[in-house]
Parts: C-alpha cells; structure tokens; sequence
C-alpha cells in the first residue's frame, strides 16, 4: 500500500439531510486526499431501502457542491470503480458472504426476529443481556450445528436466514488509528453480527468492507460512532485474505451547552442551523434550517467546519480551501470532542464579508434589492456595500444597515424623534435646506462638511443638536453611516426632498 495512490471516500447513507458532522466527515476525507494527491470518491450507501428517504441522496450531492468539496469519482462523476450507488452493486455481495461461509469464517442463521426476541425478553427477565455470539450460538438454529443437507434443505425451502460472522473467540484485535493511536478489541465482548440477508441485501458491514477493498481505498476516514465497527472489518479483511486501509476516527462535534453530540434539537432550541442547507421533509413537510438559506458563505461554514476538531498548530483562523489543503494534517485531529460555537460561526461570516470583493457582495446583494422592488445601479450599489460590510454579519445587514440609500424615510424613529426634534429645530431644518439649496459647491462629502460646518458656527448652533436632527431627516433614525457620504450617495436634489419632508412630517412631541 505503501506505493499506492491515496484513495479516500465519503459514504453517507441516503436516509435524510447530511448533518453538518458529515460535512466535517467528508470535508477531511476532501482535504487529505487533496494534499496527498489522492482521490476522493462519493458513495451512496443504501442497502437499507427500508430507511431510504427520497431527495437525500441529491440533497448530499448539493450540499458537497456547495461546500466546494470536488468529487473525483462518485454516482454522478462516474469512474473506473463503479457503479458508486450500493443498491447497484447488489450481485456483488452474495459472492464474498459465500466465501466467507466456506472458509468457515461465517454461517448461515435461521433464527426468526419472534424468536431472538423471545431470548432477549427472557435473559432481561433474569436481568442479563442477550448476545448472539461464541457462547449462544451453540443452542441455536444455524448452520454450525446443522449438517450440510439439513442447511441446503431449508435454503431451497425458502426459510428466511442471514449470514453471521464468526467471531472467533478471545481473540485481540489489535488495530492502529492515525488518530487515536493504538486500539486493542477482545473477540469475547463482540457479537456475531448479520452480513447478508436473504433479500439478496448486504449490511452496512459487509458491503462497507467489499466496497473499500474493490474501490481500492486506502484510507478509511470517518466519525467515532463507527470506532466499535473496527475490529469486525479488521476480521472481515482478514478473512478475505485483503490489506486493511488505514484508518482515522474522527472525534465527536459537541452541543453548545450541556454533554453530548450536537443535534438537530440543540439547533431548534439554540436557533441555528445544523444542516448545510435547508431541508424540508417529504413525509412532514417540516422544514430544517440550512447555512446556505441563513445567509452564511460556503467559505465561512467550511473554515468553521475545519477547525472544529483539527487544530492547525498556530494562530491563523481564517483559512481558504487552498489553504486548507495546504496545511491540514491528520495527525493534527484531536481525540476529544469539539464543541460547536454558534457565535464563533457568525464571526467567520462576518470576517469573509469583509474579505468579499465589492462587486461580488454587490451581485449578490442586487439580488435582494430586486426582490425588494429596487433597481439600482451596480456601481451604485458597489459603493454602498464598500461602505457598509464591516458593519454586516449577513447580506441583509447590509440592508437595515443602509436602507436609506436606497429609499426615503416614511417613518421616523419615535424614540429618537422624542429625544432630538426640540422646539426650534424644524426652523433649523428649514435653513440648513435652504443651505443645500443655494449651495453651489462639489457634492462631495468632505468639502459639504467643510462649508456646512462653517454654516452651523455662523450660525451659533450646538453641532450635536443639528447633525443628530439632520440625521432623522435623512434617515429616519439616529443610525447609519457618516452622513456626509450619505447625502454625497442619494445626490442633492434627494437631500433637500428628505430635509422638507421631515419638517413637514415631523411633529414635536
């Protein structure tokens, strides 16, 4: 393996939307094969038809597509490995659960679901735990204590089976993973689980291993829920006479608050998204927020992502993809859990609003003046995003941020109107207009201020209470950028409009 290319793949399972910790999954699956030069392959696992959920399987394509994360080998993408779908590779299987049988390293089982329940509620009764393996199988209904005729018989009678792995017993199943270090399983605490069924189907075990093995993987990069599964495909590619990948069991994302791994819950109840994109369920219809419809940046949410769990080993947070790549390093995942920080995703966000171009964010942003009936010119805009994005965490920020350019006040802020619009100040408002009005110096913000504050001195008015007023009039509140370069951006004729409408609209309080 040592001289093989690195071949790595993220295998989701199509059963509803790909949670944000199997973005992580395939994001690091994404980024080792990139900075090896190795390929990263998408494979659908849905071999359980029972919990197939229709629209996930394209949900995970979109969301991946979304993210950045490029597929060099998958369902859509095709290659030299496939078909990429496991619900299509199913005459494959029976093959290799074959083999295993006569290697004697499997067998078949003719138990029904009504009897092992009946030995799960009586060993509960005596306060014990029943297991299927090296100590029951003996006494019960399956090929190792039938004899080959016996077998065949019920197998072409059509009686329902499985086939079970054969555990052997108090054996240590040593294994090294890149990130937890050394792992040693006993055989004795393992059951003997199902591999294949009489439907023709493999579980997740069977196929997962076969399909690694015949795609050529050579790394297994996945959650620490799948860490127990290890030793059982360490076993299975033993039996197969197969090299094991390598294999890296990535740590738990962790609630905010309290103990435990990060759910759908602690989103609902936090308000934020766990979900890459939204997701409405087509049995419910209940719809899941997503970070792309939230107004996050694919960017923002994968450096997030990336960090939660690895550790880059300095200072630096705000990482491009190629950057990513360039630095990331398995041996740089911790074991311990991350806990997932709303506030600190915000944060990204915020710092990629800053880092957009203009006329990118300005795009984007004529998208949502569009929507509000506003048509206004790109360099227009461009101006007032340059102006404005420090201040936004999210595109619509920008909005309640600058609306004012884009539209005259109808309403002014009660609370501020009651503080700052004294008796005497229409008077002043109806001067500084006619100020404007004569005025016959460059619109341009710094010499505007320059003559009008030589205008208010003249005139023996505290600056505080004409600038904060003169604010109202033009936006409608005592918010908003410096408002010089407002009246610059909404040109004269508009700056005189909005001064008459609030001495006309304005009432003293």
């Amino acid at each position: 393996m040592n001289n093989q290319k690195i071949r790595v793949r993220f295998a989701p399972s199509p059963t509803g939307p790909l949670h944000m910790g199997g973005v992580r999954t395939a994001l690091f699956n994404y980024l080792f094969a990139r900075k090896n030069g190795g390929d990263f392959l998408l494979r659908i696992e849905d071999t359980d038809q029972t919990r197939y959920v229709p629209g996930a399987e394209e949900y995970i394509m979109e969301a991946l597509r979304w993210c950045g994360i490029k597929i060099d080998e998958g369902v859509q993408e095709g290659g030299p490995c496939g078909p990429y779908r496991q619900s299509e590779r199913k005459a494959l299987y029976k093959e290799f659960a074959l083999r295993l049988i006569e290697s004697g390293n499997a067998y078949y089982a003719f138990d029904t679901p009504e009897e092992l329940d009946a030995l799960r509620a009586e060993h509960e009764s005596r306060g014990e735990t029943f297991t299927y393996n090296a100590a029951t199988r003996g006494q019960l209904r399956n090929s190792l204590v039938m004899n080959a005729v016996e077998v065949q018989k019920l197998i072409s009678e059509g009686e329902k089976y499985v086939v079970r792995f054969k555990m052997p017993v108090n054996v240590d199943v040593t294994e090294s993973d890149i990130i937890r270090g050394t792992v040693t399983f006993n055989t004795d605490r393992l059951d003997d689980k199902v591999l294949f069924k009489s439907d023709g189907m493999p579980t997740y075990h069977l196929a997962n291993v076969v399909d690694d093995h015949l795609m050529q993987i050579t790394h297994v990069i996945r959650g620490e829920e799948w860490l127990p599964s290890m030793p059982l495909h360490v076993l299975l590619y033993q039996s197969l006479g197969w090299e094991s990948p390598k294999f890296a069991h990535l740590p738990l994302i962790l609630k905010p608050v309290g103990k435990g791994k990060l759910s759908k819950r602690d989103g609902d109840k936090m308000g934020f998204p766990v979900f890459p994109l939204q997701w409405t369920d087509p049995f419910t219809n209940e719809v899941s927020s997503g970070y792309r419809e939230d107004g996050y940046f694919p960017e923002a949410f994968v450096n997030m992502l990336a960090l939660l769990g690895w550790n880059p080993g300095t200072e630096q947070e705000i990482f491009s993809m190629e950057e990513l790549i360039e630095a990331f390093d398995l041996a740089r995942v911790g074991k311990s859990g991350s806990k997932f920080d709303p506030e600190k995703t915000k944060w990204f966000n915020h710092q990629y609003m800053i880092l957009k171009p203009d006329n990118e964010l300005a795009e984007s942003f004529n998208v949502l003046l569009k929507e509000k009936g506003i048509d206004a010119p790109l360099d227009y805009v461009v101006k007032v995003v340059a102006m404005l994005k420090e201040r936004a965490t999210f595109l619509p920020d920008i909005w309640e941020q600058g609306f004012y350019f884009f539209e005259a006040p109808t309403a002014y802020n009660e609370k501020d109107v009651k503080k700052r619009w004294k008796e005497g100040v229409p008077e002043m408002i109806e001067q500084i207009a006619s100020f404007f009005v004569r005025y016959e110096g460059a619109w341009e913000a710094f010499q505007m201020k320059e003559t009008f504050s030589a205008f208010v001195t003249e005139n023996e008015w505290g600056f505080g209470l004409v600038m904060n007023a003169f604010r109202i009039c033009i936006v409608g509140a005592s918010m908003g950028a410096d408002l010089f370069e407002i009246c610059e951006m909404i040109g004269k004729d508009e700056t005189i409009k909005r001064l008459n409408n609030a001495v006309n609209n304005i009432s003293i309080v």
